[in-house]
């Protein structure tokens, strides 16, 4: 028979005993004879409630997810002949997914012989980190990639403030929803005009 070390239900050691005696002082206990430490010799068992003990386990991994800050990346492609209005509304695309506090690739494709001027996407790149300038900080400088030249942008901690401000106030300001729902606005109705 093997034996196994037998910690008890509050912690304490009971010492190294057969299996069937671990199983037998569990089921007296009316708990269960979980298998802690397979590794050691000899393994190590503990007297728990084990849906207890696996519900608790679920909890903390559940509250250590909630915690969890997700970066998320979106990504822009241009070209190094963007157009000016094609320009504007990527802009306008890499201020939405920063102030929704994401970070930003944005990419310069190269074809042909565009790639002997990879200047052009440089200051293309730098350009859109110079008016994103309040919004964004520039995360990694331009890199040629191959055929592409990458720029990482993350949102300001100075826009991260004010999005935490502004969230703060809303929550200060706004009424609870009983009393909204307690005074209805009425409509008060004027006499006709007789002649």
């Amino acid at each position: 028979m093997p034996e196994v070390r037998l910690i008890g239900a509050d912690g304490e050691q009971i010492g190294v005993k057969d299996r069937d005696e671990a199983l037998e002082y569990a089921w007296n206990l009316n708990l269960d004879l979980v298998e802690v430490a397979a590794d050691a010799r000899p393994p190590v068992c503990r007297v728990m409630d084990y849906s207890k003990y696996k519900y608790e386990q679920e909890q903390k991994a559940k509250l250590a997810r909630k915690h969890q800050n997700v970066i998320v990346i979106k990504e822009i492609k241009l070209r190094p002949k963007v157009g000016v209005h094609d320009y504007e509304t990527k802009k306008g695309h890499v201020v939405r997914f920063l102030k929704n506090h994401d970070k930003v690739k944005v990419t310069i494709m190269f074809r042909g012989r565009e790639m002997t001027h990879p200047e052009r996407g440089r200051d293309l790149l730098l350009r859109l980190a110079q008016d994103l300038k309040e919004l964004a900080v520039v995360e990694s400088e331009p890199l040629q990639d191959g055929r592409n030249m990458v720029m990482m942008l993350a949102p300001s901690k100075q826009l991260l403030k004010e999005d935490a401000a502004e969230t703060a106030d809303a929550e200060a300001t706004a009424p609870p929803e009983s009393e909204a729902e307690a005074t209805p606005e009425t409509e008060t109705e004027e006499p006709a005009a007789t002649s």
